[in-house]
């Protein structure tokens, strides 16, 4: 009876072993994961879902993981910028002096969570390379003078053209709270309705908040000539995929176009 109950109570733990082998990964909105945590980069943490095992590797950004707390019991707690904080708490340190001007002279208080400030050491750029490329479909207006203009050409040219074309998009860098500068190279098709072949190559540098708000500007070249494109957007995730809508201004001397557009993309390296 001893050992059938022994091996009854081996079979129990193997059988829970695995399942309780977890870990539990916190966002900052406060939604709790269950995963199984298997890189940390210096800008993400990549994860398969325990619900899931053999499903897709999930990237996050440090700065949206407020906590992991592995199956071993251990935990790593992340601060605003994703950097690590430290959990016991360091010997009280002597203020050391500072030049007139350069700020207070007492060191932070141990445990304290570090704020960065313009010259803080780690004030690091992550130039991790990162690519959004997708396809593009919206319309663009022209207003009088330019469709005046491009009628010279086809005579017959209606001002509410459609747009499609693909947006080829690189991120230069990111900074730690979450600004990233971006590259992007579109080019479009307009007037198909119409029966027309009407190109357009735009190129933007721009800057991306946090939360996905975007403006920027570059040259715009289409058969009407050389022009200056300016550019807000934002973008919507769902599933791991982005959802861009972007408005863009070309003025001119002779009026301006005016274009919105969507479109979709995936992260890929």
């Amino acid at each position: 009876m001893k050992t059938l109950y022994a091996g009854f109570l081996l079979l129990l733990c193997l059988a829970l072993g695995p399942a309780s082998a977890q870990d539990l990964l916190t966002r900052r909105t406060g939604e709790e994961i269950q995963v199984k945590v298997l890189e940390i980069t210096p800008a993400e943490i990549k994860y398969r879902r325990t619900d899931n095992p053999d499903g897709p590797l999930i990237s996050v950004w440090r700065t949206d993981v407020f906590m992991i707390r592995y199956a071993n019991g251990t935990k790593d707690v992340y601060d605003q910028y994703g950097r690590p904080v430290a959990a016991p708490a360091a010997p009280a340190v002597p203020a050391v002096p500072r030049a007139a001007g350069t700020g207070s002279s007492t060191p932070p208080a141990p445990g304290a969570v570090p704020t960065l400030s313009a010259t803080a050491p780690d004030d690091i750029l992550l130039d991790e390379a990162i690519h959004l490329d997708g396809p593009r479909i919206g319309f663009t207006v022209l207003t009088g003078g330019v469709i005046d203009k491009a009628r010279e050409s086809l005579p017959d040219l209606n001002p509410f053209l459609t747009q499609f074309g693909w947006q080829f998009e690189s991120r230069l860098f990111r900074l730690p709270n979450g600004v990233s500068a971006v590259a992007e190279f579109v080019p479009l098709v307009g007037g198909l309705e119409q029966g027309k072949f009407i190109p357009s190559i735009s190129g933007i540098l721009g800057i991306r908040g946090p939360k996905g708000f975007e403006f920027g500007l570059g040259p715009n070249v289409t058969p009407l000539g050389a022009n200056l494109v300016l550019a807000v957007g934002t973008s919507f995730r769902s599933n791991g995929i982005n959802f861009p809508v972007n408005l863009a201004v070309v003025p001119g001397h002779d009026g301006a176009r005016i274009s919105l557009m969507f479109g979709f993309n995936a992260r890929r390296r």
